[in-house]
């Protein structure tokens, strides 16, 4: 039977090794000969600065990827609002293929629009006036041409930033709304949707569409397995 898998937000850091560890055996334990591709819908890390760091976990995760690329499953990224700055030199160190922020693949004879998602929140105004600019082409060549102790501290002073204006916000507003979930149907005309970024893993069914949300990794693995007959939304709880 053949298989695909989907995850995103695992949010890979050095500071939660239990992540990389969940990771680890999941790529263990469900990569094999039967698996087509894996898609990684962005936030796969808590932050990146440039492919120019040389993280030490980053670079062992590369070599964990590239060993699966090599027997031949397909591997695709796209990038998230915590690691948009992933380049393709990372991506040829992991066997990958960097995909467009939207991308509508064949998914098993299903046409399948994929995303990290953030896109979708248009409530949150602050944050998309940044994505705007973060996704621009001079913001990214700006940052990149910057030593890497600045890089570091302006990641830093970011990530402290939007804790401190998440927590004032209504959950509401951190969630996809609806007038840009069905713009998004229907600029791809496609009736399936696969994403992340909200961290409220579930599958969303109306008559025609299905929107399937993928989950973080903070306390438990998350990801969705398609195959020609189904597809399944699995959430397991890190092993003490």
């Amino acid at each position: 039977m053949r298989k695909t898998y989907f995850i995103s937000d695992l949010h890979l850091t050095e500071h939660r090794p239990d992540i990389t560890n969940a990771f680890y055996a999941f790529l263990d334990t469900h990569i094999d000969s039967d698996v087509d591709a894996l898609y990684i819908l962005g936030d796969f890390f808590e932050v990146w600065i440039g492919d120019d760091e040389g993280d030490p976990l980053a670079l062992a995760i590369a070599k964990k990827l590239k060993a699966i690329s090599d027997s031949n499953v397909s591997i695709y990224f796209i990038h998230g609002n915590r690691d948009f700055l992933v380049g393709e030199h990372y991506a040829k160190l992991c066997g990958m293929t960097l995909l467009p922020e939207q991308a509508v693949i064949d998914l098993y004879g299903t046409p399948t629009l994929i995303l990290h998602g953030d896109e979708m929140c248009t409530q949150d105004t602050e944050y998309q006036k940044f994505r705007k600019k973060s996704r621009g082409w001079w913001w990214p060549r700006l940052m990149l041409s910057m030593p890497l102790w600045y890089r570091r501290r302006v990641a830093k002073n970011a990530r402290a930033k939007s804790k401190l204006n998440q927590q004032g916000k209504a959950p509401s507003i951190l969630d996809v709304t609806d007038d840009a979930v069905t713009n998004m149907f229907e600029k791809y005309h496609v009736q399936h949707m696969i994403h992340g970024h909200t961290h409220r893993p579930k599958v969303h069914r109306s008559q025609t569409k299905t929107r399937t949300v993928l989950g973080d990794w903070y306390s438990q693995s998350s990801y969705l397995l398609v195959t020609e007959q189904s597809q399944s939304l699995e959430q397991h709880e890190f092993s003490k």
